[in-house]
């Protein structure tokens, strides 16, 4: 698809109400395979590769790659293939992308499903830091090329219970993160990366939205972060998946589809009744 200029890829199966899902970095709509298809027998699937990752296109201009560009993408596309209000789903990256949409746009969503994700980083000096670390590694990724830059990022302790996929899984996934282009990588990194993301914590609280919250309880770092937004969102719930560490859709795809789908069917009724389901923000296993 050619949405504002650039030429899109998007994955979409299924019949039913859309929802648009966003993978993160260095990911695919490939990603989301391993859920898709359970996902797919109660709503349409709305796949795509965010810009610079996957078949979509990696321009050169590290300005086109700013979270108002990316969110400005993302709506084109709800309003091109979906009929609004839609469902949104976001894993890590695409988590941050799809909160920000939540917050700007929250007249196009009837719900949003955040996975692994979080509001960014609200002390200016942090961000300060981690937009230098990001760009750092935005310039390494160019020097040394993406099949060193995987050996590194595959390697670091976030990804420790990755572990308990199968040999298969493993090449599958090293295979799809192969394929990005790296100037992509390098510019989503200083466009929106977690450096530069602004600040979401303070509207949480006017995000009135339904929100589902899913963390792998091997992630303590954002188990804490995913507990002060399920405290700070007026209308969430936060589960916290068994044997499961950052790629929960990934390592426990049963377990994590059958969340979705049950908040989907939650939202669905509340819809339809308009009576709104026992607030949940107490941790589910």
């Amino acid at each position: 698809m050619k949405i504002n200029g650039l030429n899109y890829h998007v994955a979409s199966s299924g019949a039913g109400p859309s929802l648009v899902m966003l993978h993160g970095f260095t990911g695919s709509a490939a990603n989301w395979q391993p859920v898709a298809g359970a996902l797919a027998r109660h709503c349409r699937p709305v796949a795509v590769d965010l810009i610079g990752h996957g078949q979509s296109e990696a321009p050169a201009d590290p300005a086109r790659y700013t979270l108002e560009h990316v969110a400005g993408d993302v709506i084109a596309l709800v309003e091109m293939l979906a009929q609004p209000p839609v469902y949104l789903l976001g894993y890590s990256m695409g988590g941050r992308v799809a909160l920000y949409l939540a917050t700007q746009r929250p007249d196009l969503f009837r719900a949003v499903i955040l996975e692994s994700a979080s509001p960014g980083l609200a002390d200016p000096s942090q961000r300060a830091a981690r937009r230098a670390q990001d760009d750092a590694l935005a310039d390494r990724i160019e020097r040394e090329g993406v099949t060193a830059f995987v050996d590194y990022w595959e390697a670091l302790p976030l990804w420790a219970s990755q572990s308990r996929l199968t040999q298969a899984q493993r090449d599958q996934l090293r295979a799809l993160r192969l394929k990005n282009d790296p100037i992509g990588l390098a510019n989503c990194l200083r466009g929106f990366g977690t450096g530069v993301q602004p600040d979401l914590w303070p509207a949480l609280s006017n995000l009135r939205l339904p929100v589902l919250l899913i963390v792998g309880e091997d992630d303590i770092k954002f188990q804490s972060i995913n507990a002060q937004m399920a405290a700070a969102l007026p209308n969430a719930r936060l589960e916290i998946v068994p044997q499961a560490g950052h790629t929960v859709h990934l390592e426990q795809s049963d377990a994590y589809a059958a969340r979705v789908l049950a908040f989907l069917d939650a939202v669905a009724r509340q819809s339809s009744t308009g009576v709104p389901p026992a607030p949940g923000s107490e941790p589910h296993a």
